[in-house]
C-alpha cells in the first residue's frame, strides 16, 4: 500500500524561505488488498508475517519517497485549507516530486529493544524541516513525545533504537536511564555546568543558541490563516470523498461499501440513516450501495 504524511510539514532553506509540503511514499511492490472473506481465513499474523518472511528472503520492500510543494502565496489563496488533515492536495495542482527511496532491509534482532521501545514522534525534526499550522499536528508535537516519556522513560531518546546514528550532543542529563548512550556519542556534554539557556556560564561550556539552525518565523497571524481556517459551517467536507469514490473500480466500490455495511448494520436505525445521508453528500451511488448491502445482510441474518 501507499503511505502518506497526511499532515502538512514545511521545508525551509538557508535563506529563511519556507515552503509547505506533504510526504508521499509510493509502493514499489504494487497494491494488493484482502477481502473480508480472505482475511477471515488468512494467517492471524497476516501482513506482518508476509513482511518478515520477505525481508528474510532478501526481497526487500521499498517505497519511492515523493513530496508535494506549496508556496506561502499559494496557500493564502488555495480553495481548501492546506493544513486540514482530512484534505488532500490534488496532484494536478501540486505534482509529486521524487526525492528518495525508503527500503526495509533488516528484521529486528531483539523485538523488545528494537520494536517495543521504538519511539516515533513528529517533533523529531532536523534543520530544514519544520511543521505547519495543522491543528492535529500541533497537538501531536507534544502528545507523542509525552507518551514516550511515560511509556518508556524520560530518556527514551538515548536508547540505541531511538538515538541518532550520527554523533549528536545535547544537554539532557536528568531522569531514569540518563547516560545510556551509544559508543560514538558524547551525549552529556555540559558536565556540571547548567543545562539551560539563557545563562551566565557560557564561558564554562553552558548552552548557547545557534542562530544558523533557527527555523524561520511561522507566518500565521501575518496572513490571517488562523481566522480564515477556523470552524465554518459552509466548509466542504464531501467533494474530495466523492472524488475518491468515483475513481474506484467497481470491485473497489463494492468492497468498500460492503465493509462499511457489515459494521453499520449493527447500529441503531437513527445512526444508519444519518450515515447514509453523509455518504449521499459525497456521492449518491455511495449511499445507495451501502444501503443495498445492509439490506442484503439483513436478509441473511
Amino acid at each position: 500500500m501507499h503511505g502518506f504524511s497526511s499532515h502538512t510539514f514545511s521545508f525551509w532553506n538557508e535563506k529563511g524561505e519556507r515552503f509547505w509540503m506533504k510526504w508521499h511514499f509510493k509502493t514499489n511492490q504494487g497494491i494488493k488488498c484482502l477481502t473480508n472473506e480472505e482475511a477471515a481465513t488468512a494467517s492471524p499474523f497476516g501482513a506482518q508475517q508476509d513482511l518478515v518472511d520477505a525481508i528474510d528472503r532478501g526481497e526487500f520492500p521499498s517505497w519511492t519517497a515523493k513530496v508535494q510543494i506549496m508556496t506561502l502565496d499559494q496557500a493564502k489563496e488555495y480553495r481548501v485549507n492546506p493544513f486540514d488533515l482530512t484534505k488532500i492536495w490534488p496532484q494536478a495542482d501540486f505534482p509529486l516530486i521524487e526525492v528518495g527511496k525508503l527500503e526495509l532491509n533488516r528484521n529486528v534482532d531483539n523485538y523488545f529493544a528494537e520494536t517495543e521501545q521504538a519511539c516515533f514522534a513528529p517533533s523529531n525534526l532536523v534543520p530544514g524541516i519544520g511543521v505547519s499550522p495543522d491543528k492535529m499536528l500541533q497537538g501531536r508535537l507534544l502528545a507523542y513525545q509525552d507518551a514516550h516519556r511515560y511509556r518508556v522513560g524520560a530518556n527514551a531518546n538515548q536508547l540505541p533504537v531511538n538515538a541518532p546514528k550520527c554523533p549528536v550532543n545535547h544537554y539532557q542529563r536528568d531522569g531514569a536511564m540518563a547516560g545510556m548512550r551509544p559508543a560514538h556519542d558524547n551525549m552529556n556534554i555540559q558536565g556540571s555546568s547548567v543545562n539551560y539557556y539563557p545563562n551566565d556560564q557560557i564561558n564554562k561550556g553552558a548552552p548557547v543558541s545557534n542562530p544558523s539552525v533557527e527555523e524561520p518565523p511561522m507566518p500565521i497571524l501575518e496572513n490571517a490563516w488562523v481566522k480564515r481556517y477556523g470552524i465554518s459551517d459552509d466548509e466542504d467536507h464531501y467533494s474530495q470523498a466523492g472524488d475518491l469514490y468515483r475513481l474506484m473500480s467497481e470491485f473497489q466500490k463494492n468492497q468498500l461499501t460492503t465493509t462499511i455495511a457489515e459494521g453499520l448494520v449493527h447500529a441503531s436505525e437513527s445512526v444508519q440513516q444519518r450515515m447514509l445521508e453523509q455518504f449521499k453528500k459525497a456521492d449518491l451511488d455511495y449511499s445507495a450501495r451501502v444501503g443495498s448491502a445492509m439490506g442484503t445482510l439483513r436478509q441473511k441474518a
